[in-house]
């Protein structure tokens, strides 16, 4: 998965925060509590990133996981109608969401954690299907992995050293 380091500072940044877990370790003098907190940060103009959080606390876990996300910031190339450029898979572990082409009007498509990644990357039009595992944090990470490898059309007529026309027909 390519990603190319983007400054989080040059954008204005909305945060969701997907999931929170508590997650117990048993110690000698009993359990320790401590939450984990998966956090999606976006532009809603084409960037977009998740990142993790762990603390003793809920809203340091949440803060550690937006300053997770920020470093982890990947830009999402749309067409006109809002959509992506292509149909794609992306994957991640045994979780995959596939990422579907979809003309105006169709709105966001979308299961929660998928969602959740998609309207922060200011996509307005996709049909999304999650497939596979539904560990959130999994299926959050597979919708960034495809959406960081849908690519431009201009992109892949530089790539292959072609004109625009080539590539189009």
């Amino acid at each position: 998965m390519r990603q190319e380091r983007i400054d989080a500072s040059q954008f204005e940044l909305t945060e969701k925060v997907v999931s929170i877990k508590r997650v117990t370790k048993v110690v000698k003098g009993g359990r320790n509590m401590r939450f984990t907190a998966l956090v999606v940060v976006g532009d809603e103009n084409g960037h977009v990133g998740a990142g993790l959080g762990k603390a003793t606390e809920i809203p340091e876990a949440i803060r550690k996981g937006k300053e997770d996300a920020m470093k982890k910031l990947i830009s999402v190339s749309l067409d006109e109608n809002g959509s992506i450029m292509h149909d794609f898979v992306g994957e991640f572990g045994s979780a995959s969401v596939l990422l579907k082409k979809a003309p105006d009007g169709t709105g966001v498509i979308a299961g929660g954690p998928a969602r959740a990644v998609i309207e922060l990357a200011g996509i307005k039009n996709i049909r999304t299907k999650s497939l596979g595992s539904n560990n959130k944090q999994n299926v959050v990470l597979a919708t960034i992995n495809g959406l960081s490898q849908v690519k431009a059309p201009e992109d892949v007529a530089r790539l292959r050293g072609k004109s625009m026309e080539e590539i189009l027909g």
